[in-house]
């Protein structure tokens, strides 16, 4: 009989949240630092949301896995293809939401031509299908070999493919020609300012190994039980990975952009000490209240919830609120969003711009929560 771990619920959850808070500020451009993803080396608590994710997919595998290894290889792969092509295909139809745009004074819809092929959630489900295929085929022990040698075999094509001057720069890295041969500049991010998707075709093999650690945490912790050792295990393990990930960064710098070894390493070493920590408030001292409901909220219908938190601004963005006119005598305009934090948000603190946008995100995190609460009072749970 499997238990019950409320703190990996709990953990999905806070995730999720934290997700919707960093891509849904008020303004681009006015962020506080910890909410910014690093420009390029290094590490910021934003940064930790992805990687945390995907550990979190590994940890729910963890509990389905013996499932699938009772009903048999046609149901595994039937079931595990169908949920990668429909999160994949969820991805790119966001991408491509809301379908029309303005075209001066008339919706037009939008083609498929300039449409961005890649993105988080195919990230997820190409992380999930291949790490789920490793695991049920070559097992525990198995699939964390195999997930060695990914990041070893990614340290040493980064460095051999790379450019020699500077192999681990957005022009450098192997990943980025590849991208730009495959999918076409138009399909490609341009957010860095030059075609470049930081959740490319290559980038996403380390990004397996996120889901791989994640599974084989789930899996231990089921092993062990609720015992202290199993608490002091998974401390000492976060906390040589997080070492582990440091040193290597010397050589191969953590990175998010390029998801590079030293990242999957630091990040799952702290994923691994974020989960014990949860599992000794939650799970040992009991400290559950108002905070770890509220995150868990989230973790019951988390695809669904950040699906919405990226569809419903672009949807709202096509009601345009008169905002005067510009120096050519041109009408402007604002979606009620944009209006909400110029006008009510932006002016609480005026002397500190990114006041105004982090509350703005708090705002959309507790409009979401409401949703997620709502759905989870009516027994809602949309899952794929």
């Amino acid at each position: 009989m499997q238990q019950r771990y409320y703190a990996l619920d709990v953990f999905r959850g806070a995730t999720v949240a934290l997700m919707i808070m960093v891509n849904n500020p008020g303004s681009w451009s006015h962020i506080f630092p910890p909410l910014a993803h690093a420009e390029w080396h290094g590490c910021t608590p934003t940064d930790l949301v992805f990687p945390f994710f995907l550990f979190a997919v590994g940890n729910a595998m963890s509990f389905v896995m013996p499932k699938f290894y009772e009903k048999g290889d046609a149901f595994f792969l039937k079931k595990v293809l169908k949920r990668t092509l429909l999160i994949f295909l969820i991805g790119l139809l966001l991408a491509w939401s809301p379908f029309v745009r303005w075209d001066g004074d008339v919706l037009a819809f939008k083609t498929w031509e300039k449409l961005r092929i890649f993105g988080v959630l195919q990230r997820i489900a190409l992380a999930y299908c291949v790490a789920s295929l490793l695991v049920y085929y070559f097992k525990a022990r198995g699939a964390f070999v195999v997930g060695g040698v990914i990041l070893l075999v990614y340290w040493f094509l980064s460095w051999w493919l790379g450019n020699p001057t500077d192999p681990y720069s957005i022009e450098g890295f192997w990943g980025t020609g590849i991208d730009r041969t495959l999918l076409a500049p138009n399909h490609i991010y341009k957010g860095e300012g030059v075609p470049f998707d930081p959740e490319g075709i290559v980038s996403t093999l380390p990004a397996i190994v996120q889901v791989i650690f994640g599974y084989l945490v789930g899996q231990y912790i089921q092993q062990k039980g609720k015992s202290y050792e199993m608490l002091s295990n998974l401390f000492v393990a976060g906390l040589v990975l997080i070492v582990a990930g440091q040193a290597w960064g010397m050589v191969f710098p953590i990175n998010k952009k390029i998801w590079t070894s030293s990242y999957v390493i630091y990040t799952s070493g702290l994923a691994i000490c974020t989960i014990a920590m949860m599992i000794f408030m939650l799970e040992f001292k009991n400290a559950k209240g108002a905070w770890s409901s509220f995150f868990d909220v989230f973790g019951k219908n988390p695809l669904f919830i950040f699906v919405l938190s990226g569809f419903l601004p672009r949807l709202v963005g096509l009601i345009r609120l008169s905002n005067g006119v510009n120096e050519k005598g041109e009408p402007l305009y604002l979606s009620p969003f944009s209006w909400f934090y110029k006008y009510i948000c932006d002016p609480i603190f005026p002397a500190d711009p990114r006041v105004g946008s982090l509350i703005y995100a708090l705002v959309m995190i507790t409009m979401y929560w409401s949703i997620a609460y709502w759905l989870d009072r009516k027994k809602i749970y949309i899952k794929v």
